[in-house]
């Protein structure tokens, strides 16, 4: 067995590799854990989306509001099918030029309108990223959306 001394450059690669911050984003809570989380869990169509823009010296960031019309409640108390529920969810990027540094870019699967999903909602509770009191919805981050395949299709 080859037992030649670990030299300098091999340990400065190495503290580098295990020093160096990750740059990915947060990772997914996945079904059950959303169940688990959420206070409120729905099924509905997206009707409007609101989006407010912000621009920080490095980033982009995108607040919305997606207005649903619930077709479905599997979870929570207070809705009832047919009624508008208004989900807060949020993005970002980063700006061309900027340094990136650990950070996350916010919810994935950004709904569109016409679209129908399942929804995990936080309400006077943690969505993932801090811990709403307002009263409001806020989707459970990053992956509060679920797509739902039409009746039908495989």
């Amino acid at each position: 067995m080859n037992n030649k001394p670990i030299t300098f450059a091999s340990l400065l690669i190495l503290f580098a590799v295990i020093a160096s911050p990750a740059l990915a984003a947060k990772a997914n809570v996945g079904t059950a854990g959303l169940r688990r989380t959420a206070t409120h869990v729905i099924v509905g169509t997206v009707l409007r989306i609101y989006a407010y823009p912000q621009t920080t010296k490095d980033r982009k960031i995108m607040d919305y509001v997606a207005e649903i019309r619930i077709k479905d409640i599997e979870k929570g108390e207070g809705l009832k099918n047919g009624d508008l529920v208004y989900a807060r969810y949020w993005s970002s990027g980063w700006l061309q030029g900027a340094t990136p540094v650990p950070s996350d870019s916010g919810h994935r699967g950004i709904p569109r309108e016409g679209e129908t999903l399942r929804v995990y909602l936080a309400r006077n509770a943690c969505d993932g990223y801090g811990r709403n009191q307002d009263g409001g919805f806020n989707v459970i981050g990053p992956d509060g959306f679920e797509r739902l395949k039409p009746k039908g299709k495989l």
